[in-house]
């Protein structure tokens, strides 16, 4: 089974991440689309103090009507921080035979080199790197990490980088909703409205549990 991997805080989730999910399920031809919301970040501070739960809840609310897009609570399960190379084994183990496209943005590959054992990201999982508008892409005839540019080379008939562990690497140029969940989260903390740049569902939820709203906390467990 081709799957999708899309890990992310989720903090909270919005329709750009779910037109960015829909876009590389069809593109890749993929069976279904993993969400998976981060536990620990290791590379920021997670905004608003929304616990996991919560935030797990929200995509489960948001991708409810699509039958090809599932969650899992992976990283809400194992202790420390979530590091996409320890993730990624585990999901080997629990899931075995599993052809695994693991979803990231242009401004997390080009940083990729500060990752834990980033090296390993690629024998493990197909990567499928987004395009986005502001972020400067890698030179295209150079675009992988220097210090192991000699374990790839270029499919033509895939339109990939292959890896000599027989994984790939894509560069997609996918539609671009000018949405962030920082912006999200400023509007409801300045009590002004977010309609339309996330699920109403998920809207809802957010209202319901008092989140985001400024000098309020969000301990409230996931109900």
């Amino acid at each position: 089974m081709r799957i999708g991997i899309f890990g992310g805080t989720f903090n909270p989730i919005h329709f750009g991440h779910l037109r960015m999910a829909e876009e590389v399920r069809e593109t890749c031809a993929l069976d279904r689309i993993l969400f998976m919301p981060t536990a620990t970040p290791p590379h920021k501070k997670l905004a608003g103090d929304v616990p996991f739960a919560q935030r797990l809840a929200m995509v489960r609310e948001a991708i409810a009507g699509n039958p090809t897009f599932a969650v899992t609570d992976l990283e809400g399960r194992r202790e420390g921080k979530s590091f996409s190379v320890h993730t990624l084994e585990i999901l080997h183990r629990e899931e075995p035979g599993i052809e695994p496209f693991f979803i990231m943005g242009m401004d997390s590959f080009c940083d990729i080199e500060t990752w834990r054992e980033y090296r390993r990201l690629f024998s493990l999982a197909h990567l499928v790197v987004l395009r986005r508008p502001g972020v400067e892409a890698p030179p295209a005839d150079n675009p992988l990490p220097v210090a192991m540019q000699g374990e790839f080379c270029y499919d033509h008939a895939a339109v990939a980088y292959r890896h000599v562990s027989g994984y790939k690497v894509f560069f997609l140029c996918e539609t671009y909703l000018d949405i962030s969940s920082t912006q999200i989260r400023q509007l409801i903390a300045c009590e002004r409205s977010a309609r339309y740049l996330l699920p109403p569902v998920v809207e809802a939820y957010i209202d319901r549990h008092g989140l985001y709203r400024a000098g309020k906390g969000s301990s409230e467990r996931a109900r």
